[in-house]
This record gives structure tokens, C-alpha cells and sequence, in this order.
């Protein structure tokens, strides 16, 4: 390596920072579109579009690596259904109900919930400092999801909203996951190209069913520009450098950078949306933020899922 030259995991760190800002402005677009886009409609043409935006680039590797495609067929359909449909459809049916800003806090539990998920079904150690950092790490998620008031407990008064972004926050802990068995081998691009190939099987009869009950988007000036954005810049940017960044610096840390969508997203959430911000978001970030200190304190070693990626 050359004298000033950045390492592959620098570069990989690196590659990490613009997908949270990418995918702040993915909860922003949501929650603005909630009246003019219904949220299948929303996740099917935003894929639509990022698929036209890609092909021209991953043809080729996806013809090349085919065979390796129908080897790992099972991995590429967990992480698509997880990763691609389920995650962005959670996040826009959620954010029908909730405020953006609660959408990204809740994002902030993701690191928490890739240790827990690792440790459970990875076989991942799970040390002390971690399981009391999740815990710390879930108190501030249900004071974020109990708008700080906790008597909502007792009654199991959620808001429906928080409840849905919250499960695709577990998606994309288990996408993450995941995603550490692709074979280097498998070229991004390509993968990404088949990646959202697949999610139409699933995405194009939930986008019919939802005309079918009569939810109709409005298209204006606005929608297509939103579309544009999420179609291009969240989509295909923002995965692509963070499958990169995974690959290179490993889940784990990878996921450290998801802090970086809340800090960006609630500038965005105030700035564009008007939304105010409420003492419970702070003091459940800040919980948050505490248990993940303590989780990430001692790594885990890194266990092998190259048998998991043959299942």
C-alpha cells in the first residue's frame, strides 16, 4: 500500500457514512407522501425505478454470476424478503401513523437488536455488558414507543405506528445478518439488480391488492420528485455502499453507523416537516445510546455463516 493510501476497512468505514443520511431522507419522503402515496405504491415504484436506474449497471455481473446466484438461492431470498419488501414496507405503513422523528429514533435500536439476534440465533457470545446494554438500549425504545408515558404498559397502549417501524427494525437487524454470508465472490451490483428482481414477486401483488381496496396515490410534481429520490438515492446508493461496508468491516460495526440516521434524520424532521421534538425522544435516545455503549464494549469474534449461506 502506498505511502497516505486508505486500507480496505478505512474505506469501507468511510463508505459507510452517506447511507444513514440516504435513509434519513427515506423516513422524511415517507411521512411527507402519506397523504398523496399509499405505502405499497410507494415501496413498489420507489423499487420500480431504483431496477431501471441499476440494470444498465448490473447486467453483466448478474449474467455472470447466475450459477452463483441458484447456489446461495435461499440466502439471497431471506435477505431479500427482510432487506428489500419487508423493511420499507413496514417503515412506510408505520410512518402513516407515527412522526418521522419516532421512526428514526426507533432506527437507533438496530445495533442493539443485531448483537441480540447474533447471540440467539448466530451463536454470537453474548457478555454481561451487552445483555445490560439491552436492556438499558429497549427501556429508552418503549419510551420512545410510549411517548414516555409508561402507564400505557399496563394497558398495552401502543401507538400501531411505532409498534410496525419497530418491526422493520428487526428486518434490517436480520438483513444485516445475513448479508455477512454473501460470498465476496458475488458481485454488489449484480446481487443488488437480483436482489430487487425477486422483491417484485412479492412487491407487485401488494401494490394490486392495495388498489384493489381503493387506495389510490395522487400524482403531482411533488410524487414524482419523491419517487426520484427514493428510487435512486436510498435504493440503490444507499445499499449498495452499505452491502460494500459490511462486507469490509463486518455487521457488527456496520451497524454502529445506523446512530448516524436519527442525528440526521431529526435535523430533517424539524427543518422539513415542522415536527416538534418532545422530551421522551431525548431521554430514549439517550438510553439508547448509553445500552449500545455498553453492548459494543467487548466484540463478539465473528462466527462463520458460510453453512448458514448453503441453507
Amino acid at each position: 500500500m502506498k505511502r497516505g493510501a486508505l486500507g480496505p476497512e478505512t474505506v469501507g468505514l468511510l463508505l459507510l457514512i452517506p447511507p444513514p443520511l440516504f435513509w434519513a431522507g427515506n423516513f422524511i419522503v415517507g411521512r411527507a407522501m402519506r397523504g398523496d402515496v399509499p405505502p405499497l405504491t410507494l415501496s413498489f415504484w420507489r423499487w420500480a425505478i431504483a431496477f431501471v436506474f441499476l440494470l444498465p449497471f448490473a447486467w453483466r455481473p448478474m449474467r455472470r454470476d447466475r450459477a452463483l446466484y441458484w447456489r446461495h438461492r435461499w440466502l439471497i431470498l431471506r435477505i431479500t424478503i427482510v432487506g428489500v419488501v419487508a423493511f420499507n414496507s413496514l417503515v412506510y405503513v408505520g410512518l402513516q401513523w407515527t412522526a418521522a422523528a419516532n421512526g428514526l429514533l426507533l432506527n437507533s435500536f438496530i445495533p442493539i437488536l443485531i448483537v441480540l439476534l447474533g447471540a440467539v440465533f448466530f451463536g454470537q457470545r453474548l457478555r454481561p455488558a451487552q445483555g445490560f446494554g439491552m436492556a438499558l438500549s429497549f427501556a429508552g425504545v418503549l419510551t420512545i414507543i410510549l411517548h414516555g408515558e409508561w402507564a400505557r404498559l399496563l394497558t398495552l397502549e401502543f401507538s400501531r405506528g411505532d409498534v410496525v417501524v419497530f418491526a422493520a427494525m428487526i428486518c434490517w437487524a436480520l438483513y444485516t445478518l445475513w448479508l455477512r454470508a454473501v460470498p465476496p465472490e458475488i458481485d454488489r451490483i449484480g446481487l443488488m439488480g437480483v436482489q430487487i428482481g425477486v422483491a417484485f414477486v412479492f412487491l407487485v401483488p401488494m401494490y394490486l391488492g392495495e388498489i384493489a381496496y381503493g387506495y389510490a396515490p395522487v400524482w403531482r410534481a411533488e410524487s414524482f420528485g419523491a419517487l426520484a429520490y427514493l428510487g435512486i438515492f436510498p435504493s440503490v446508493l444507499a445499499y449498495l455502499l452499505y452491502n460494500i461496508g459490511v462486507a469490509r468491516v463486518g455487521a457488527a460495526r456496520a451497524g454502529l453507523f445506523t446512530h448516524l440516521v436519527p442525528a440526521f434524520g431529526v435535523v430533517l424532521a424539524v427543518a422539513f416537516l415542522h415536527e416538534p421534538i418532545h422530551a421522551y425522544h431525548a431521554i430514549g435516545m439517550a438510553a439508547i445510546l448509553a445500552g449500545i455503549a455498553c453492548a459494543v464494549r467487548t466484540r463478539p469474534a465473528p462466527q462463520p455463516l458460510a453453512a448458514e449461506a448453503q441453507k
